[in-house]
C-alpha cells in the first residue's frame, strides 16, 4: 500500500476475484406517495408540497420486510445464492464478513448468527465490519487482501438491512411534534424517509483458480472524519445535515478521484456502480467527475437507499449487462465521512 502525505491511500490486488454477487429483494413496496399520505398533516402545517421525496431525492418507492427476523433469513438466502452462483461449497469458506448496519443487539455480532444458519465450518473466521454505507466495499478490500496474503481462500461477504423501525419512528416523531415542528426539523430527518430494505452477498476467491472470475484490480480509500457529525442515526431515526453531507462527501470523493489518477485510469469505465443515496448525490458525482450518465446504473428510484447493500444490489443487477473484459468501478461513501473505490475487471 502506498500512502501520500495528503491522506490518499491506493492499493493493488494480485490474486483476488469476485466470483459472484447476489441480492434478495424485500417483498413489500412502500411508495413515497404512501409516506406523503402518512405525513399529510405535518406537510400541511409546514406548507410543504407533497412529492418532495420523488422530486428532490428521486425516490419513488422503497421495499420493506414483512416482519421482524425476515432480514436475517434474507441475508442467509443471499449468502446461499452467492455460494451457489460461485460454485463454492460452504465448507470451503475460510472467512465470512457481515457488513450490516442493521443489528438488534450489541452482542454477539450479527455475523455469528449468519455463520450458524449457513452451516459454515468452525474454521471459518467470522466478524462484522460496520462503516455506515461503505462497509460492503471495505469488506471486499479486506477479503481480497487476505486472499492475496494467503490467509484466506474463499471469502463470503453478506449484508442485510431493515429500515422499518427508522421509518416508523421518523413518521411518528414528525407527526407528534405538531406546531413545534419546523421546516429545518423536517429536513434534518428527510434522509430517513429515503431508506429501504434489502439483502446482498458476494463470494471472493483466488483468481488463479478461477479464470472465469472477475479480477479485483485495486482501488483507493480516503477519510474526512472532520465531518463525523453530519449524519448520525440509530433505531430511533437518522438526523442529517443534508447540504453539509453533500458538499463534504462530494469534496472527499473528488479528492480521492483526482489523487487516484496517478495509479489508475478510471475515466472510461464500462460501468460506475455507486452507493445509491439519491438523485441529487448521483447527479452531482456524475457532473463533478465528468462521467457518462448512461454508464451509471441506478436503483434508488425503486429501492431507495439500502445502506451498504445498495452497491452490491446495483452491481448484481448490472452484472447481467456486463461482458468479459468490461471494467467496473465501485464507488462508495459512508457517513463519517469515508470513501472507497474499487476496480473490477469482468
Amino acid at each position: 500500500m502506498q500512502t501520500q502525505a495528503d491522506g490518499n491511500a491506493t492499493f493493488h490486488h494480485r490474486n483476488a476475484a469476485l466470483l459472484s454477487v447476489a441480492e434478495v429483494e424485500a417483498p413489500e413496496v412502500l411508495t413515497s406517495k404512501e409516506l406523503d399520505r402518512r405525513l399529510a398533516d405535518a406537510l400541511k402545517r409546514l406548507r410543504l408540497p407533497t412529492g418532495l421525496l420523488q422530486r428532490v431525492a428521486g425516490v419513488k418507492a422503497r421495499r420493506n420486510w414483512r416482519a421482524d427476523g425476515e432480514v436475517r433469513a434474507a441475508t442467509v438466502e443471499a449468502g446461499r445464492k452467492a455460494l451457489s452462483a460461485a460454485g463454492v461449497d460452504p465448507s470451503e469458506i475460510t472467512v465470512m464478513i457481515n457488513t450490516s448496519v442493521t443489528r438488534e443487539h450489541l452482542e454477539p455480532s450479527v455475523a455469528v448468527g449468519i455463520h450458524h444458519d449457513l452451516g459454515l465450518p468452525s474454521s471459518a473466521m467470522n466478524f462484522d465490519i460496520t462503516n455506515a454505507c461503505l462497509g460492503f466495499v471495505n469488506a471486499m478490500t479486506l477479503a481480497s487482501t487476505l486472499i492475496d496474503a494467503g490467509q484466506a481462500r474463499y471469502a463470503l461477504i453478506v449484508n442485510g438491512e431493515d429500515a422499518r423501525k427508522v421509518q416508523d419512528a421518523t413518521v411518528k416523531r414528525i407527526n407528534s411534534l405538531d406546531d413545534n415542528l419546523s421546516r429545518d426539523d423536517f429536513m434534518s430527518e428527510f434522509a430517513s424517509l429515503t431508506l429501504g430494505c434489502g439483502a446482498a452477498a458476494a463470494v471472493i476467491g483466488p483468481a488463479d483458480a478461477h479464470p472465469e472470475g472477475h479480477r479485483i484490480i485495486g482501488g483507493v480509500t480516503r477519510a474526512a472524519t472532520q465531518h463525523h457529525g453530519l449524519c448520525v442515526g440509530d433505531h430511533h431515526g437518522m438526523f442529517t445535515d443534508a447540504r453539509g453531507l453533500l458538499d463534504g462527501g462530494l469534496e472527499l470523493v473528488m479528492d480521492a478521484w483526482d489523487d487516484a489518477k496517478a495509479h489508475f485510469d478510471w475515466q472510461q469505465m464500462d460501468a460506475y456502480v455507486t452507493h445509491q443515496v439519491s438523485q441529487l448525490h448521483t447527479s452531482s458525482i456524475i457532473k463533478a467527475a465528468k462521467l457518462d450518465k448512461k454508464r451509471v446504473p441506478v436503483t434508488y428510484p425503486e429501492l431507495g437507499n439500502v445502506g451498504p447493500a445498495s452497491l452490491p444490489i446495483t452491481l448484481a443487477r448490472e452484472a447481467e449487462r456486463l461482458r468479459t473484459g468490461s471494467r467496473v468501478l465501485c464507488m462508495g461513501v459512508g457517513s463519517g465521512l469515508n470513501t472507497a473505490m474499487v476496480e473490477i475487471q469482468w
